[in-house]
């Protein structure tokens, strides 16, 4: 940690423009540390141009907002990814026209695509990586609300509200200190539980329509008119991948939406490796959290039937 952290604060002390990036599909995590370390470099550098960049998620716009920039802003700039295991999956394919680029996260490492690579698979999010960096400076003292308030719903977010097993005692620890800053922590999280009213007719087909085998693998397959039937989005019917999660037996469940160029795979497990599955397929993840993508149905088959075989 030493050394990376001197090194990342050396090329930031260095930059007069920094571009922070993040992945395709964000998550709470995404936004969290993107933002989180976008707010403490303004306070800690007000005379540096720092940005944030990439496409919105809906549902996350509370969190925050991105910024617009032009091309040629990226000239000379530090650009910094967080959050983000490998390079086809940062979002704004711009990452790579900076001087210099930089990468944190906590995925395991599959691509160390930055001339400074710091990666923790023990944190439980990037968000918390951010707020071990600025604890690391003794900057504590002049982070606010702001910065506090995006990091604790990353790590919330990317912990399942502390209830996956990546929640440490040292992420109880970093929470902790975030809920000292001013803001309303059970307000926030209210906004990140919150679903459009007109969701939850589909989130009923869901509950309706898992197909769980005796061994505790269950898949649930969201097609083009079923998406059509409920008159919702690919992203929309993702935020119901955890919808079953509390089916008893279950271990292994794969829930996939169709979102026309390919079908997306959200891999869950509860104590049981999946991510090196993921990997076959050109995805990946965490140990118990994953994702991957494949051409069509057929292709989904097969990869529901190597996770099936993980029992």
């Amino acid at each position: 940690m030493t050394i990376e952290f001197n090194r990342i604060m050396d090329e930031i002390k260095t930059a007069q423009t920094i571009i922070i990036h993040r992945h395709v599909r964000p998550d709470p995590d995404a936004y969290g540390s993107q933002l989180g370390l976008k707010y403490y470099l303004n306070l800690k550098f007000p005379e540096k141009n720092i940005f944030a960049v990439g496409e919105a998620e809906s549902s996350l716009d509370f969190i925050g907002t991105f910024d617009e920039i032009s091309d040629e802003q990226y000239n000379d700039a530090l650009v910094i990814v967080c959050d983000t295991a490998n390079a086809p999956r940062i979002s704004d394919n711009r990452f790579n026209t900076g001087n210099r680029l930089i990468k944190i996260d906590h995925h395991p490492a599959v691509d160390q695509y930055g001339e400074i690579n710091y990666v923790n698979d023990h944190a439980s999010s990037t968000s918390e990586i951010i707020f071990d960096f600025i604890t690391y400076f003794n900057d504590q003292t002049i982070i606010d609300a702001s910065v506090a308030r995006v990091l604790y719903l990353g790590i919330v977010g990317d912990t399942g509200r502390f209830l996956f097993n990546n929640t440490t005692p040292h992420t109880m620890e970093v929470a902790s200190q975030l809920l000292k800053y001013p803001f309303n922590h059970q307000k926030e999280l209210n906004k990140l539980g919150e679903k459009d009213p007109k969701l939850l007719p589909f989130q009923g087909y869901v509950l309706q329509h898992f197909d769980l085998n005796e061994k505790g693998f269950c898949k649930v397959k969201i097609t083009k008119d079923i998406l059509e039937q409920f008159d919702i989005a690919a992203n929309e019917a993702s935020l119901f991948v955890n919808a079953i999660a509390d089916i008893q037996g279950l271990k292994i469940w794969v829930f996939a939406v169709d979102e026309g160029s390919e079908i997306r795979c959200r891999i869950r497990s509860k104590d049981v490796v999946i991510n090196d599955i993921a990997n076959e397929f050109g995805g990946g993840g965490h140990p118990n959290a994953s994702g991957v993508s494949v051409a069509d149905w057929a292709q989904f088959e097969v990869l529901a039937e190597a996770l099936n075989n993980k029992l």
